[in-house]
């Protein structure tokens, strides 16, 4: 069913050679069109190029390619050469067998949302980014905490000092959201997670809340944000975020998927 495949790959892994060569070895005898990404400046052509992309690195690199592709609605697949793998689940050792699988229709497809940061200073529009895991607004390198006033649907929901405030998806909450103490969300919840880092109050707890919300952040005196761990900008004092739900990205997964197993391997829960 995929005719047009692109190739997005981590260059500057140990294996990538290798791993590249087997995909594009295995697509070549498929007699299909093969798109491989060589700078971030032909992913406009990627993206209005194809049907499939195929991504070799680990989360990192998908998560990258979802921000830059999710707006073309083309589908992703994760051969995965990193760490943990929650995303990119394709093992290089079955990358023939998945492929083959995959190329004839039979996988398993999930819908995740993304959510974009708007940045507002004095009600003027600075700009805006879209992550797939986390919006993490933080206190950088300074030695003293950062205060922010937090609403959701325009409901004031609390002033606190911390070092930082993550706004996730339920794709996220297996990342920075669950070393700071967030709860683990089913990916298919339309639901949103508020975790504070490093609160100064022991009453503080972690807030899920309908994923169509919006949520509001006016920040106190100054921090940087971050999107999917990328920093974005400096804000400064008083500076407004506005985030919110945003696009939605087709991931494929091999048949025999299993989020609950993923959970197992990537925490060792036996």
């Amino acid at each position: 069913m995929f005719k047009n495949i692109g190739i997005i790959a981590k260059r500057d892994h140990i294996h990538i050679n290798e791993y590249l060569s087997k995909v594009l070895t295995f697509l070549n005898e498929q007699n299909l069109n093969i798109f491989n990404l060589n700078s971030k400046t032909e992913i406009e052509s990627l993206g209005s190029s194809c049907d499939l992309v195929i991504v070799i690195g680990g989360d990192g690199t998908l998560l990258q390619a979802a921000r830059l592709l999710a707006q073309y609605k083309v589908y992703l697949l994760g051969i995965n050469l990193g760490r943990l793998g929650f995303l990119a689940d394709i093992s290089p050792t079955e990358i023939e067998k998945s492929l083959d699988e995959i190329l004839n229709g039979k996988f398993i497809e999930e819908k995740r949302f993304l959510i974009r940061a708007k940045v507002y200073r004095e009600n003027n529009y600075l700009c805006e980014c879209n992550a797939l895991n986390d919006i993490v607004i933080h206190r950088g390198n300074m030695p003293h905490l950062i205060t922010f006033e937090t609403s959701v649907n325009k409901h004031f929901v609390n002033k606190q000092s911390a070092d930082g405030l993550i706004v996730s998806t339920p794709t996220g909450s297996t990342a920075y959201a669950l070393s700071s103490g967030g709860p683990l969300i089913h990916p298919a919840l339309n639901a949103l997670l508020l975790v504070t880092i490093c609160p100064h109050t022991l009453s503080n707890r972690p807030l899920v809340f309908d994923g169509n919300s919006e949520v509001e952040i006016i920040i106190d005196p100054l921090a940087q944000l971050n999107c999917d761990g990328i920093l974005y900008h400096e804000l400064e004092q008083g500076d407004k975020i506005i985030i919110e739900k945003h696009q939605d990205v087709s991931l494929i997964h091999p048949q025999g998927y299993d989020h609950y197993a993923t959970l197992r391997a990537k925490l060792n829960w036996g």
